[in-house]
């Protein structure tokens, strides 16, 4: 089983697709910014106050205005370490950063500890409204303690807001804001330029000889305009170029049939039953040499229109054909099978594999299968069979297999060309296959 891709095929969803990664990756990227400026802020916001305050309290213990202790005070002074026994988170970026700011107070500090604690429910209500007006909770306190060499701990207890949803749900809202104001006009305009560039593979895969189509639009931007006028120029110089070669092969046909016909009504004066014999299969031959060349030459661009037909009627013609010319072909009668088809040309396909089984297989059995979407006929022989490896080399013109099939038969290696050429015109196929008890089947499928 072959498994499809994971990601768009057409040009507007591989650009959304594309834009879509990076959006997204801008904003992880802007999301973690964000992150690293708010913990910055908040860990300057949690150490600048302390400095301050505790290099005030210090400088007015100097003057004698108000002595730091442990009973009352924002802060307060312990003879060892509160925070130690408690077990609490430690923070050890806040020490470093506290450290840094009271060295620009010109407070000289020992140790620094801090540790968290639940935040009390009588603790500051304004300071909690202001909290939660910025998008933070006060969920902890941060307790932070200062050694003195020789003096103590002060300690002071600060808020230590924790992030809260809001922060995430503002940059989705944000990302969604700009995959709207970004994808819908790349989308509309990845679409206004990729219509006209199906519109113009479409074209592609249709024209062919005979294409009557309008030409296409020259919609969509400066650049796909120009390709698609472009194409529109080349298409007609093409079809120029088909009925220029049609009227080529027509005189070369005329100019090579008249002398022909003229050498055809001198042989008859050919004394010599077995020499005049000759000349006229030799000039029959190059009769139908060049009907082949001037039919395969000229396919795709046909003359006779599509009509309804029975399938099974016309092939059981061809096979009546052969068969007043007493040739060893048998046909297994098929239900009737009204399908739309070139006849002239689908019966000169299956006519040239049944001269083919004939020639090099001695007898040519021929039989239509029938299935919900195809029809399949055909042709087996009794022959000695084509090499596997050599069986799509037989399709190519002028090409005879001299290790299966006998060059005094003649032919100059067309007919399964133009069969092929023209089953494939009709939107089928022809294969190839050697048969277990001996043999070659040749098998025309047209879609139904």
């Amino acid at each position: 089983m072959t498994l499809r891709r994971p990601w768009p095929h057409s040009l507007a969803g591989q650009m959304a697709l594309l834009i879509a990664l990076a959006l997204f990756v801008a904003q992880v990227i802007n999301f973690a910014l964000i992150l690293r400026d708010r913990n910055e802020f908040r860990l300057a916001q949690a150490t600048r106050p302390v400095a301050i305050r505790i290099a005030d309290a210090l400088e007015r213990e100097a003057r004698g205005d108000r002595p730091i202790v442990a009973e009352w005070g924002r802060i307060r002074r312990y003879p060892t370490d509160p925070v130690a026994p408690a077990g609490t988170e430690r923070h050890p970026e806040v020490a470093s950063e506290l450290r840094r700011q009271l060295a620009e107070q010109g407070v000289q500090a020992g140790r620094i500890d801090t540790g968290l604690r639940t935040f009390p429910d009588d603790g500051d209500r304004a300071e909690r409204r202001d909290l939660r007006r910025r998008g933070e909770h006060p969920a902890d306190q941060l307790m932070i303690a200062v050694e003195q060499p020789g003096r103590g701990w002060l300690t002071i207890v600060v808020p230590w807001p924790r992030a809260g949803a809001r922060l995430l749900w503002a940059l989705l809202f944000q990302t969604l804001i700009l995959y709207v104001v970004v994808l819908l006009p790349v989308l509309w305009i990845v679409r206004r330029l990729s219509r006209p560039l199906r519109d113009l593979r479409l074209a592609a895969e249709r024209f062919g000889p005979g294409d009557t189509a309008a030409a296409l639009p020259t919609s969509g931007p400066d650049d796909v305009a120009a390709l698609i006028a472009a194409f529109n120029a080349l298409r007609l110089r093409v079809a120029a170029m088909l009925d220029e070669k049609d009227r080529m092969l027509g005189a070369i046909g005329h100019d090579l049939r008249t002398p022909l016909a003229a050498l055809r009504v001198r042989v008859e004066s050919v004394e010599d039953e077995t020499d005049r014999l000759r000349m006229v299969d030799t000039i029959a031959e190059m009769n139908r040499t060049l009907d082949d060349i001037l039919s395969l030459a000229r396919l795709g661009r046909p003359s006779e229109p599509v009509t309804e037909v029975d399938l099974a009627a016309l092939v059981d013609a061809v096979v009546e054909d052969f068969r007043d010319l007493d040739a060893p072909v048998t046909f297994v009668e098929a239900e009737r099978l009204r399908m739309r088809l070139r006849p002239a040309l689908i019966r000169r396909a299956v006519r040239n594999l049944i001269e083919n089984a004939v020639k090099y297989g001695e007898v040519a059995e021929v039989h239509i299968a029938t299935a919900p979407a195809s029809v399949a006929i055909t042709v087996a022989d009794r022959g000695p069979g084509i090499p596997p490896d050599r069986l799509a080399e037989v399709f190519d013109p002028f090409t005879r297999l001299e290790t299966s099939r006998n060059r005094e038969t003649g032919g100059i290696g067309l007919g399964l060309a133009l069969a092929r050429a023209i089953v494939q015109e009709a939107g089928g196929d022809i294969a190839l296959a050697n048969r277990p008890e001996g043999g070659l089947a040749a098998t025309i499928t047209l879609p139904r």
